[in-house]
């Protein structure tokens, strides 16, 4: 944890421009946004009404990927890109199955930082740690998670809705294959990305992904096959890559819930 007190974070936060992670919390039905970032997700949902959707996928992602990833074993978690505590964040979910899992939490937001301490009431068994970082320092990453991970150990990495804020793919192409190579065999790599592939590139939501893109750090969209280089070298597990809300969902009545545009996928290192 970072010495800097909570005033001299509040000066580094920009309200004048939407932010994604306080967007997100917006969507989810939290609490720490400001006005800009009420006005760009309000403007982005009557454009495109299925980003609402996109969110709460991808949080409801989180909790089946984190509750196999502890049924297969699992005791370790790397979550980068946090964003700001909401409810059932990886720690929540991990603990309740097995309370002695380690979690090391990433982001470079100084909003989430202020808001850490939420991310590490661990339970007594376990840990919980947070690291001011960017994905594009993977070293910084991983010799500060090195304290409170033993990476002699597998360790999932959870990469939910980062990697396409990172617009140059080469760069956090080459992230995650560091991150990858550093933990060992049976070490888990799970992804949630924004597509543009369920509706194309003339449809409303991208439209709504143009005028975002104008006011606030840009987010890139990838196709598939551009999201499954992600998982070089690992074995997909089942279903592969699929859109976010269709991955391991309990058996309905009323069949397959509607795909969203965002692709979702979890691989084990051989």
């Amino acid at each position: 944890m970072t010495d800097t007190s909570g005033q001299e974070l509040l000066a580094k936060i920009d309200t004048t421009r939407p932010h994604s992670a306080r967007v997100w919390n917006y969507l989810l039905g939290g609490k720490d946004f400001y006005p800009v970032d009420r006005e760009a997700a309000d403007q982005y949902k009557k454009t495109f009404p299925g980003i609402v959707d996109i969110a709460r996928t991808d949080r409801a992602f989180l909790g089946r990927a984190v509750r196999f990833l502890t049924g297969e074993g699992i005791r370790q978690f790397l979550d980068i890109g946090t964003g700001l505590p909401t409810m059932d964040n990886t720690h929540e979910v991990a603990q309740r199955v097995a309370p002695e899992c380690r979690i090391v939490y990433v982001d470079n937001d100084p909003l989430v930082l202020l808001h850490a301490e939420a991310l590490l009431k661990s339970s007594d068994e376990g840990v919980c740690d947070y690291i001011d970082a960017d994905l594009r320092d993977p070293e910084k990453i991983l010799e500060r998670a090195a304290q409170t991970l033993n990476f002699d150990e597998p360790v999932a990495i959870m990469l939910l809705g980062i990697l396409h804020l990172v617009p140059d793919f080469a760069q956090v192409h080459q992230s995650v294959m560091r991150l990858l190579d550093a933990v060992p065999s049976g070490s888990y790599l799970a992804i949630t990305h924004a597509t543009l592939d369920f509706d194309g590139e003339t449809t409303a939501q991208a439209e709504a992904q143009q005028e975002w893109n104008k006011k606030a750090d840009p987010m890139t969209p990838r196709t598939r096959a551009d999201i499954s280089r992600f998982f070089d070298g690992l074995r997909m597990v089942e279903p592969g890559l699929v859109s976010m809300s269709r991955w391991r969902v309990e058996a309905t009545p009323w069949g397959e819930p509607a795909e969203v545009a965002g692709f979702c996928g979890v691989g084990r290192k051989p």
